[in-house]
């Protein structure tokens, strides 16, 4: 890609090294891309906060041309691209939800119902939320307290295998098997969440 502005070379870079315009987002950038960091499902806490400030302060928009309208969209539209890259690839679980929509499946839209569930799973599921409205239904703060705590751990293990899956998915992105065990783990992990979700709001709906 050229400088829109200069028409340097600037290849993927968010400033142009000649004149120091922002420039627009290339094609097929990632998240990761955003940030200068390499891709996959670990990262380095210490160089994304690093990366982020950096290129926080040198894409503010109060830093843009302020009599060039053209730079100072292109600066709010970074601005926001880096604060979504952040967001997205600081913690685990929307790291790992995002590696898979990179590769072709995004379990947070339609392509979700794609995913086949194992029979076993479901009915897990419909046992917690079974023993969770029992438990409400009977006013057994404990027991709710307890069913979330048991979820939470559940939760940490089925994290640990859509990121092993998801690490040999990197490693060979045509494997349709293992692009699956990834999926599944991470729809078992959605339904956890669901069931957190509910737990926690019990409070709210029993005041």
């Amino acid at each position: 890609m050229r400088c829109w502005s200069c028409q340097s070379e600037v290849g993927a870079a968010d400033v142009c090294p000649s004149c120091g315009k922002v420039q627009l987002v290339a094609p097929g950038t990632t998240l990761f891309d955003v940030l200068g960091l390499p891709r996959g499902v670990d990262v380095d806490k210490a160089e994304l906060e690093r990366a982020y400030r950096e290129r926080s302060l040198r894409l503010h928009p109060d830093r843009a041309g302020k009599d060039d309208p053209r730079e100072r969209r292109l600066s709010l539209e970074r601005t926001a691209l880096l604060n979504e890259a952040y967001k997205t690839l600081r913690a685990p679980e929307p790291r790992a939800f995002y590696l898979l929509k990179l590769h072709g499946l995004d379990l947070l839209k339609e392509e979700a119902r794609a995913v086949s569930i194992p029979p076993k799973v479901l009915e897990e599921v419909l046992q917690l939320r079974e023993q969770l409205e029992s438990a409400r239904e009977s006013g057994d703060d404990e027991q709710v307290s307890a069913l979330s705590d048991r979820v939470r751990v559940q939760s940490a293990t089925t994290l640990s295998a859509a990121q092993s899956a998801l690490r040999r998915l990197e490693q060979a992105p045509a494997d349709e098997a293992v692009r699956v065990e990834a999926a599944q783990a991470l729809a078992r992990l959605r339904y956890h969440h669901r069931f957190l979700e509910a737990a926690e709001g019990s409070d709210e709906e029993d005041s």
